[in-house]
């Protein structure tokens, strides 16, 4: 597997367990709306962090304009996709806005421990091997 999915499947794969596992102390605990935000943010932030990485390649390649105006129609397609959640926690009770937002960084919080782990010494850099 190439260095790109296994970033990906790594830290999509953490935060889609932290999300689920968060959410679910929080529904046994009576709080729905909060279980229920925080893993609704966390499944689009997953899904942006795919979209990124697949983007990434496509613009390798093209001339600058081309570029800018893919990079640029990226940023507002992924925004647009981020507004999901939000608006869906605005209009619906089910969900609960604050959880949501949490959800929405998920990706970024799930990274950030991860460095943090990794600098304290909790956890040693692994070393990525090509097969050649």
């Amino acid at each position: 597997m190439d260095p790109l999915r296994q970033t990906q499947k790594k830290y999509g794969s953490q935060a889609m367990v932290a999300a689920i596992v968060v959410g679910l102390v929080f529904i046994l605990l009576g709080q729905v709306p909060v279980g229920k935000g925080l893993i609704l943010g966390t499944v689009f932030s997953v899904i942006n962090f795919i979209l990124i990485a697949e983007a990434l390649p496509l613009r390798i390649g093209k001339s600058r304009a081309k570029t800018f105006i893919f990079s640029l129609g990226s940023i507002i397609f992924r925004f647009a996709l981020m507004a999901i959640p939000l608006v869906a926690a605005v209009k619906y009770d089910q969900f609960n806005i604050f959880a949501t937002i949490g959800g929405v960084f998920m990706i970024q919080i799930v990274i950030l421990g991860d460095h943090l782990l990794k600098i304290l010494g909790f956890r040693k850099e692994q070393q990525i091997q090509d097969n050649m």
